[in-house]
């Protein structure tokens, strides 16, 4: 597995904090891409950060800088609604070079901040059990019980073996959302944002948001799949569909087993506030 790619679907790893404020990040080419109108923001504390950012881009232009044209359009989840917008992001070594381009009192502590969150990273690609101590620790923080962080570590890493081989098989990111809807319609019977829905849910993780039983049973469902994918060595999204559609499926039969046996539904309107031991997680 590649290690850059290591827990990249939990909440802390899409996300990064600079004194409370939120840094949107995404895996791009193996290595991290963070939003610049977020940096832009949290150095200029500007009310329109993509105003200030496209007048910055606009000079950079002029000046023939090198910070602009490393600079990628990527899919980053919209702060005010959460869908997919595309969002100029740049690398750890372009942010640095824009921030020398910002002037702003701000600018020393978070680059002090920002070589910190770089140290750790890689720290943790040379040494993957500290991203996953990381992680243990940070839903413990949030009241999880021991129980449900050992299954949702389990998760992430199921998670991102199936991720793998999609990427390896001919699958874009843009179709995770897709394959995974298979796998979720199978093994609940519903979307995802279907899913999402019934917890009440807007911008929050929806695995984060799951019950142990719905952690398993979506563990189970993705293991098979991953498992599917390679005996049928499928390639290409139509044949990774399929798979996914019969990987849900299969989970399906444990889940009806299971509602057969408790009597009642294994997805319920049940979030975080009821898996942890604090009435609200940090968000």
């Amino acid at each position: 597995m590649d290690n850059q790619n290591k827990l990249s679907d939990t909440t802390n790893n899409d996300l990064s904090f600079f004194e409370d404020k939120k840094i949107r990040k995404v895996v791009y080419n193996g290595e991290w891409y963070y939003s610049i109108v977020d940096i832009v923001e949290i150095l200029t504390n500007s009310k329109d950060s993509n105003a200030y950012w496209r007048k910055l881009k606009q000079r950079l232009n002029i000046e023939e800088s090198e910070s602009v044209t490393n600079c990628h359009e990527l899919k980053l989840p919209s702060k005010k609604d959460g869908k997919m917008y595309k969002t100029d992001c740049a690398n750890r070594e372009t942010v640095f070079r824009l921030i020398q381009s910002i002037p702003s009192p701000n600018a020393e502590p978070f680059k002090l901040w920002f070589a910190k969150l770089a140290e750790e990273r890689i720290q943790e690609i040379n040494n993957p059990s500290l991203a996953i101590e990381r992680a243990r620790k940070t839903y413990l923080k949030k009241g999880y019980t021991e129980e449900w962080v050992k299954t949702r570590l389990r998760s992430i890493d199921t998670r991102n073996e199936l991720t793998d081989e999609w990427k390896n098989r001919g699958a874009k990111v843009n179709d995770y959302a897709i394959l995974t809807d298979e796998i979720s319609k199978g093994t609940f019977g519903i979307t995802t944002q279907k899913h999402k829905d019934i917890k009440g849910l807007n911008k929050q993780n929806l695995r984060d948001n799951m019950s142990n039983l719905e952690l398993a049973l979506i563990t189970l469902a993705e293991a098979t799949t991953t498992e599917i994918h390679k005996t049928n060595d499928s390639q290409g999204v139509k044949e990774l569909k399929k798979d996914s559609k019969q990987g849900g499926n299969i989970a399906s039969i444990t889940r009806k087993n299971i509602e057969k046996t408790i009597k009642k539904p294994v997805v319920t309107s049940e979030n975080a506030i009821n898996f942890t031991n604090k009435n609200k997680l940090d968000k």
